[in-house]
């Protein structure tokens, strides 16, 4: 009798996260942690109807969901504003992080993204989810340099606790 092995099964269909969007002179990275199914469909971060991100992001810097899509990524830019997911891939069913398989994940390469940001001081989590995602999987050097590291109130719809105000509010103090 030889040794069995057991294989349970996946729970869900490998994903893949989005390039960062950056330029050199950024100053402030916001890390989600694995976009949903409406970002992936839409191939678009934050593409959810009700995230409350991009009217988060209109009222900070003109960047709001009215415009496109395109647009919006050029004025979060030229703000100092860069966007990436602390995940790379995983397997995940559905858009719950919840449902991410915590064995299943590879991590981006944010320091790589942080060395070529020389003026990046401050790291803004969307969510608790992305923070965990970061501390457990991000070993981070920023070659002396002071990284502010703060999480902010999930932009997306799942997080009814507290509403757009509210949330605006905590990103306003964060990120101006």
């Amino acid at each position: 009798m030889g040794d069995q092995v057991l294989v349970s099964p996946s729970a869900g269909p490998v994903l893949s996260s989005f390039a960062p969007v950056y330029r050199e002179d950024a100053r402030i990275l916001i890390l989600g942690s694995m976009p949903g199914d409406a970002s992936l469909s839409a191939d678009q971060y934050y593409a959810h109807p009700r995230n409350a991100f991009w009217p988060i992001m209109g009222a900070l810097f003109g960047a709001g969901p009215e415009q496109p899509y395109a647009d919006r990524l050029q004025r979060l830019m030229a703000c100092g504003v860069a966007l990436w997911d602390v995940i790379g891939n995983c397997r995940r069913e559905g858009s719950l992080d919840s449902a991410i398989e915590p064995d299943s994940i590879v991590a981006n390469d944010i320091p790589a993204l942080i060395n070529s940001c020389p003026q990046l001081t401050r790291i803004c989590f969307n969510g608790t989810a992305a923070e965990q995602a970061f501390r457990r999987h991000i070993r981070l050097d920023a070659n002396g340099r002071e990284l502010n590291l703060r999480r902010l109130p999930s932009t997306s719809p799942a997080h009814a606790a507290l509403g757009l105000a509210a949330k605006l509010t905590a990103w306003q103090q964060a990120l101006q």
